[in-house]
């Protein structure tokens, strides 16, 4: 089915063909809409703005179904109410299409988007977590806006540091051997097994020196490639695969194979990304080190600092896997659109690097590269967010916990009509989603405090909140009996209504705004003031009980129902679950 225009598009179109200029509509509490861009019309044509806006006015066609009224306002304001029937004609060609009038995007691109990068052989921290949860919204959001998307998981799978692990698993074979562990605790047994290797292996480093020549002859050996020891490498690897799959299951965010491609994956184009830098004047050697600079980035001490690609030992940093993955992204996955989903405090190193790859021609005009940035968990003492013995928390005790009291609030609240198991269920998806919507709806690069009592409450924004809302109106549709949601043109609105009318026409243009800006709080935010509408609605506006007029029943019965679909569909891109019963 094609798109459906939202009702601020149309009206839009309306009074920009009688205004002959942009009429810079937007939602009002004064009206349904403002138009603004009376007033400037008329100071650039030197205009009355009242007598302008009258002639916008009697311009504007009349009894056309969709304006029920418009009124000049203040020093040449347009304030225009929508027509009920036009409201609830467009409700009801939403709720005609599987994707609620939501059009796909008409030039849809290539996206490339790095998030969820945890390090192999050691454990996932609530600094984990943000990354996966933003990048996986941002994926869904783009995919149904009809872009293709490629997602990149950039795991730290390279460094010395595997020079001491894989030598000590090399004199000790047995360590990573697997016993006869359930799947469900495979990842917490594999985690056991990398932390009760690295801290042999740690222990042996730092007390024996013979072991620490044999640990550094091994980086040599990795990153010369050889077989034996990069078969050791990739055991520490699968192994870690294991773990981080446990936890994204927890996490209920799916992570393929296929689109893990960690640093280790760009070694190949390592030398030719430093050799073509240098032939091509982009980099310079300073002390040994092939470094790129730039005139307005300095140190505290006036002194330039650089983006080090090379070492002076011959050893590559970051920068180096960062900007040959950028040509891979650009010259072989052919993509037009790169993000990165990164904590932001790395935003210099993403500035420096998007520079550089523009410099020496691989990010050209065609192709943006943007750093969304997000920032830091804080506990209740505005610090990083950590346990009561100071230590960095482990994420999947933090999803452990956050389902633990997710379950006591859902039985406590069930009043036993859901089994022990119901409970059990939609304990992992209601605090699951708690999690994951608090730090949605906190926009890009701000801290935020992770209160569980909070996210888990049944008032306020959270998603419990928007979860409770679906689940009653999943109640009122059963209970309907043969009723069935049917749209009614003719029958006036109430105000509660109209107001949740008008939020539902609003979610093609939300989704188009988080696509545009990469910023997925906006649809959190709408989400909330829809369900706070639809509980205005279910207080003020009965459906079942007391029983209304059968043709109101089944106009409200769409309100329910679109509601509750678009409810669902919002919440499924933020990778929410919205269990049927609570």
């Amino acid at each position: 089915m094609a798109s459906v225009n939202s009702l601020s598009a149309t009206i839009q179109q309306r009074v920009a063909d009688a205004l002959g200029a942009d009429p810079l509509l937007r939602r009002s509490d004064r009206a349904d809409f403002q138009a603004n861009g009376v007033l400037g019309l008329a100071k650039r044509n030197k205009a009355n703005p009242r007598e302008l806006a009258a002639e916008v006015v009697a311009a504007l066609p009349a009894d056309d179904g969709l304006i029920a009224g418009i009124e000049v306002s203040g020093p040449g304001f347009l304030n225009i109410a929508v027509a009920d029937s036009a409201i609830t004609r467009t409700l009801a060609a939403r709720a005609a299409d599987d994707r609620l009038g939501v059009p796909a995007k008409a030039d849809p691109g290539i996206t490339v988007i790095d998030y969820a990068q945890p390090n192999v052989a050691k454990e996932m921290h609530v600094g984990h977590l943000r990354s996966s949860v933003i990048g996986d919204a941002l994926v869904k959001i783009l995919e149904f806006e009809g872009e293709t998307v490629i997602r990149r998981h950039h795991i730290g799978d390279w460094g010395t540091q595997f020079g001491m692990l894989i030598q000590y698993l090399v004199e000790h074979p047995h360590e990573l051997d697997h016993d006869s562990t359930g799947d469900e605790e495979a990842g917490e047994a594999s985690m056991s097994r990398l932390n009760r290797l690295y801290k042999a292996s740690r222990t042996v480093f730092d007390a024996d020196d013979d072991f620490k020549t044999r640990s550094r002859k091994r980086v040599v050996d990795l990153q010369a490639g050889e077989p034996e020891t990069l078969a050791m490498w990739q055991r520490f690897v699968d192994e870690s695969k294991i773990y981080f799959n446990s936890v994204y299951d927890k996490l209920d965010i799916a992570i393929r194979d296929e689109d893990v491609v960690g640093e280790s994956g760009y070694n190949d184009m390592l030398v030719e990304t430093c050799t073509l830098l240098e032939k091509s004047g982009v980099a310079v050697r300073s002390n040994g080190a092939l470094c790129v600079f730039f005139d307005d980035i300095k140190g505290k001490d006036g002194e330039p600092v650089p983006l080090i690609v090379q070492k002076a030992d011959g050893g590559f940093g970051y920068a180096a896997t960062d900007l040959s993955a950028v040509r891979n992204r650009t010259a072989g996955l052919r993509a037009n659109t790169l993000l990165y989903v990164v904590d932001s405090r790395q935003s210099l190193h993403f500035k420096m690097v998007f520079e550089t790859a523009r410099r020496a021609g691989w990010l050209t005009e065609d192709v943006k590269a943007l750093h969304i940035p997000f920032g830091t968990l804080l506990g209740k003492d505005g610090k990083p967010y950590k346990t009561r013995s100071g230590e960095t928390f482990r994420l999947v005790d933090l999803l452990d916990e956050a389902v633990e009291r997710a379950g006591a609030v859902i039985e406590d609240k069930s009043g036993g009509v859901l089994s022990p198991e119901e409970i059990t269920d939609r304990a992992k998806e209601v605090g699951i989603g708690a999690i994951k919507y608090a730090d949605l709806s906190t926009s890009l690069g701000r801290d935020y405090v992770f209160d569980l009592d909070r996210m888990v409450s049944l008032n306020g924004d959270t998603s419990v909140y928007l979860q409770y809302a679906y689940a009653r109106i999943q109640s009122i549709l059963r209970k309907s009996g043969d009723a069935e949601p049917v749209a009614h043109p003719e029958l006036p609105l109430a105000p509660a209504e109209r107001a949740l009318g008008l939020l539902l026409d609003e979610f093609a243009e939300t989704l188009a705004s988080v696509s545009e800006t990469y910023e997925p709080h906006k649809l959190a935010s709408y989400l909330y003031a829809l369900a706070s509408a639809f509980t205005t609605f279910y207080d003020q506006c009965p459906v079942v009980k007391p029983e209304p007029a059968p043709d109101v029943k089944e106009n409200r019965l769409l309100l329910c129902d679109l509601t509750a679909r678009t409810l669902h569909r919002g919440m499924a891109l933020l990778g929410i679950r919205t269990p049927e019963r609570l």
